[in-house]
């Protein structure tokens, strides 16, 4: 009988530490071009999403177009949202990157605007009895108290990006997800299970970075619980 391979690549196992000591540098370019491409798709749709929810706010008929827009998008299914952008972006990284945009956009818009309705309409009249202006009362007072509302949004719309972010694979800009798409395809368990394993620890470190900012941002929430 043949002796079976005393390496565990060779035996094509699903944890296997000679993977990590010899892909480490193809590990590290996945995770950074998965990191790249999540954090610029969710600062591009925080940017665009936050006037899109100020705008819902101050003019109630704009409400209804800006959520019903944002909501159609969501429901587009994420590889015929990637073959609609397709002719406008190529296979490139942008692609993926507008897809993700445009996919979170529902989450931001809704908790954005969640969080300024909930503002009390006596603490507004407050702040204008001060001679706070539009602007001014949108920056220091609305805002501020629609950081925990708006953070609840944020932090979905991340680890869903980074969720998604895997599907990028399909035109050669998935972060990690190329390596779990080309290791399904190969049958190499190591690389699956270890491109698999980094993008769930991505989401967690994520949502706990999210949650150490919000605490900085809301300090008065601190005591809540006590």
């Amino acid at each position: 009988m043949t002796a079976p391979p005393d390496d565990c690549l060779a035996r094509n196992e699903w944890i296997c530490g000679a993977y990590l000591s010899t892909r480490g540098e193809i590990l590290t370019d996945a995770v950074l071009e998965h990191l790249r491409l999540t954090a610029v798709s969710v600062a591009l749709a925080l940017a665009l999403a936050l006037p899109l929810a100020v705008a819902a706010r101050r003019w109630r008929w704009a409400a209804g177009p800006v959520l019903g827009v944002t909501t159609l998008l969501y429901t587009i299914p994420a590889l015929a949202m990637f073959s609609l952008l397709l002719p406008l972006y190529g296979l490139s990284a942008s692609l993926v990157v507008a897809g993700l945009v445009l996919y979170s956009l529902t989450l931001l818009v809704r908790n954005i605007l969640a969080g300024l309705r909930a503002v009390p309409e006596e603490t507004r009249q407050a702040a204008r009895g001060l001679g706070y202006g539009p602007i001014r009362l949108l920056l220091t007072v609305e805002l501020p108290l629609a950081v925990p509302s708006a953070m609840a949004g944020l932090r979905i719309a991340t680890v869903s990006a980074v969720s998604l972010v895997t599907i990028g694979a399909i035109v050669g800009h998935g972060g990690l997800g190329n390596l779990v798409y080309s290791g399904m395809n190969t049958y190499f368990k190591a690389q699956v299970l270890t491109a698999s394993v980094l993008c769930v620890v991505i989401a967690v470190a994520a949502d706990l970075l999210l949650v150490g900012v919000q605490r900085l941002l809301t300090p008065w929430t601190r005591g809540r619980s006590t």
